[in-house]
């Protein structure tokens, strides 16, 4: 059975997960308005990626019989100065929900939820993952700079990544 304040923390992280998504899928649509089909679709498929972060998160809950609880997601904005733009605020985002994650890890340790702790893990090192991402997307924006040609050849590297839902759990 999950500790309260452990069960009300994890509720706030499906809502942060599932924001997450919505963000990435308004970012898409940003991109895809400004001619940038390649960025829209990596920005989909992290959508995508989001959602089943969201998801782990609630199956967890629901396992060590808690209740999840599902309040309104927060509106993401619509539009960004540039595609620059658009992944500097994924990765300032990312380096936020990195410090909601090891806030819920301090909480776990706290509370002596070792298997919340564990659970954790797995999105400790996502993150790690996901600001390396971004981070490396930005370092080749930055060397395309305003150069067009760059531009159209960073956003066909772009349209490259797939999203592939996680293998389902074998029993």
């Amino acid at each position: 059975m999950l500790d309260e304040k452990v069960e009300v923390a994890l509720n706030e992280q499906i809502n942060w997960e599932f924001y997450s998504g919505y963000m990435y899928l308004s970012m898409s649509a940003y991109c895809q308005s400004i001619g940038l089909a390649g960025c829209a679709s990596w920005m989909m498929a992290q959508a995508q990626e989001e959602q089943v972060h969201a998801m782990r998160f609630y199956n967890y809950v629901i396992s060590r019989g808690g209740r999840v609880v599902l309040p309104a997601i927060a509106e993401p904005p619509v539009a960004w100065d540039s595609v620059s733009d658009v992944f500097e605020k994924a990765y300032n985002h990312e380096q936020k929900v990195t410090s909601l994650i090891n806030g819920l890890v301090e909480l776990a340790i706290e509370e002596k939820d070792y298997a919340t702790r564990n659970m954790l893990q797995w999105y400790v090192d996502e993150q790690v993952e996901e600001e390396e991402t971004f981070s490396g997307v930005l370092d080749r924006l930055r060397l395309v700079g305003k150069d067009g040609s760059g531009l159209y050849m960073f956003d066909r590297d772009m349209a490259s990544r797939v999203f592939s839902p996680p293998a389902a759990k074998q029993e």
